[in-house]
């Protein structure tokens, strides 16, 4: 062997061995953080659950102002009590983004978390068991014959708290500050600066959070942002993923008479726009679900190669789900669930025209509503896929207003439709083999003992093309359990979730290097 292949050999091994040093002291930190916050949730896990079952107890819908409010000073509270300063970066009407940092002597990285303290509007009259913001404790999910049980000194893994924000993502707040308390409590260093960002109007499209980025755009100076928003691999494994859906939404009004008439005069001969919006949106779709919109697919960036490992790696939940749901046949033509979130989607979220059931009238309705939300993956912008949704309309023979037309203009065209948004925001994606994106896989496999499920995107849609733009990799570590009905009633946060979230935080706080 010549000198100079021995010396590349020898840097090639020293570059390897220091390595496979590094990864095992990483995951070595990991687990052993991991194992701390274990101990010290333990030691004091009423204290926890009583914080977090107050903060579940303040309304937070986006729009409420005055207890929007509440929660970001609940919340500013929480920090400074730690010691640790918060900043109430204001929005006019609307939920102050609450930020804080904690310098870390020596950590050569900074790592932002990213998570929101507003809430889905609700409906208590179809809350089963409990109300909204009265958070309460059940023996398991209330679809598998959970009861409700007082809050005891000690919680079982499978047992659940049912409150709006429960997982979303008044569970992830929680989490992180508690493994903060643990390491600093046990004396554990951080392994980098923290910045903790969280949202007031992300349920709302986060309207004015770019704004407030750009306005305090040193305080948001970073390496890499954890979303600490959306659900568990549906196996149960812990889930990363390094991307997320962007959003558009959309209301179509399509008009019928100019007031409601008895169907049995007129019936046949008026135009029912029930009748005329539930053929416009079926002619969205085909059978298999598939977007009939043109275009609509046209700016889809595919996946790399190691974005189709990680899919074909991805467990197979489908036949269990469709169990579960009650689905004899899904949508998408035979692909899997992991491959569908990797593509735009038209949702169709509500639909309104008049009345049912014992509310039922015999009429022809003067509109019916449809109101439309339109996931978007990497390189889909949200204005062209709004054009190309009322092209659409417009191809169906309809004219289509922006504003809510005069009764002289519904005369004037045979279809008229009315299509309002109030925007929306791009998706982000951040490569798989980054630094930074290799060495977060190790350190939640050892925080939570079992290996995660990597994913190129989350199906959810958060803001966070912001930060993309200020040059930050997007990282998501959700912790909610699959099934915690995020969005809907009976919000729900698996208690074993919560502390696996616990460690999980604790292990990226105290063990992440690269």
């Amino acid at each position: 062997m010549t000198k100079m292949r021995m010396f590349t050999f020898m840097g090639l091994f020293l570059c390897l061995a220091g390595q496979l040093y590094a990864d095992g002291t990483q995951k070595s930190n990991a687990a052993n953080a991991a194992a701390v916050v274990r101990e010290y949730r333990r030691a004091n896990e009423q204290a926890i659950v009583r914080e977090f079952t107050e903060f579940l107890a303040i309304p937070n819908i986006a729009s409420d102002e005055p207890n929007i409010a509440r929660n970001a000073a609940y919340l500013a509270q929480m920090l400074e009590k730690r010691g640790i300063h918060a900043q109430l970066l204001a929005i006019a009407g609307r939920g102050p983004v609450v930020f804080a940092e904690i310098k870390q002597p020596g950590a050569a990285r900074t790592a932002i978390f990213y998570a929101h303290y507003d809430g889905q509007p609700v409906d208590p009259a179809v809350w089963i068991r409990n109300k909204p913001f009265e958070p309460m404790l059940f023996t398991g999910s209330l679809a598998a014959g959970g009861t409700q049980i007082p809050f005891p000194e000690r919680l079982e893994n499978d047992w659940r708290i049912y409150a709006r924000s429960a997982s979303d993502d008044k569970a992830a707040i929680i989490a992180i500050l508690t493994a903060l308390d643990a390491l600093k409590a046990k004396g554990i260093p951080l392994g980098v600066n923290v910045k903790l960002v969280f949202d007031g109007e992300e349920e709302a499209g986060s309207a004015n959070l770019e704004r407030v980025v750009n306005e305090h755009r040193e305080l948001f100076a970073g390496d890499v942002l954890f979303v600490c928003d959306g659900p568990s691999d549906q196996s149960g494994r812990p889930q990363i993923t390094f991307g997320n859906r962007g959003v558009v939404d959309a209301e179509i009004t399509v008009y019928g008479p100019a007031r409601p008439l008895h169907s049995g005069h007129y019936g046949n001969w008026a135009p029912n726009p029930a009748m005329r919006l539930a053929q416009l949106l079926a002619s969205m779709k085909d059978s298999n679900g598939r977007v009939l919109i043109a275009g609509f697919y046209d700016d889809v960036t595919p996946p790399g190669p190691r974005e189709r490992q990680a899919i074909q790696d991805a467990p197979n939940n489908e036949a269990a789900l469709e169990r579960e749901l009650a689905i004899a046949q899904p949508d998408g033509g035979g692909k899997r669930l992991v491959e569908l979130i990797a593509e735009p989607s038209l949702n169709i979220r509500g639909l309104r025209s008049a009345y049912t059931g014992a509310q039922s009238q015999n009429v022809v309705p003067d509109r019916a509503v449809a109101s439309l939300d339109m996931r978007l993956v990497k390189d889909v912008q949200p204005d062209r896929q709004l054009a190309r949704l009322i092209a659409h309309i417009e191809k169906q023979g309809y004219t289509v207003f922006r504003q809510e037309p005069a009764l002289e203009e519904r005369a004037k065209y045979p279809r008229v439709a009315l299509v309002t948004s109030t925007g929306g925001y791009r998706a982000t994606r951040t490569p798989m083999d980054l630094p930074v994106a290799t060495a977060i896989v190790p350190v939640v496999a050892s925080s939570t003992g079992e290996r995660p499920v990597l994913l190129p995107t989350l199906g959810g849609s958060v803001p966070m093309y912001i930060f993309e733009k200020l040059g930050l990799p997007i990282i998501g570590v959700p912790i909610a359990n699959y099934d915690n009905s995020q969005h809907a009633a009976n919000e729900n946060i698996r208690i074993g979730s919560l502390w696996r979230g616990m460690e999980e935080f604790g292990g990226i706080l105290a063990g992440l290097e690269w």
